[in-house]
């Protein structure tokens, strides 16, 4: 899925910096893009994602800090710990409203 996404991203992109079809066509898929960004389905399966990359993150680090033990460097650590508490659903940078 993550490749289909960028792969779509990308298709976007090259289309809107190759294109001739000017300001007013831009604009549109400016405004298309906006809406797609604002939709709560697709904010939702960000926030999601999000959270599951968190919880991932956490794993890989005790999976490694069992094995590696006291050699994980205390920058990596604090990293870990950061991005745990950002998985409280606080404040987070969609602004989604649970919806």
């Amino acid at each position: 899925m993550r490749y289909k996404v960028t792969f779509v991203v990308g298709l976007a992109l090259g289309y809107v910096l190759g294109t001739h079809a000017g300001r007013e066509r831009y604009e549109q898929l400016r405004k298309s893009a906006r809406e797609l960004a604002q939709n709560p389905v697709v904010r939702n399966a960000a926030e999601t994602a999000g959270q599951s990359g968190r919880q991932l993150a956490g794993k890989a680090f005790a999976a490694v800090s069992d094995k590696v033990g006291d050699a994980v460097p205390d920058g990596l650590v604090g990293r870990v710990r950061g991005l745990r508490g950002r998985g409280s659903g606080a404040d987070d940078d969609w602004g989604t409203s649970n919806t």
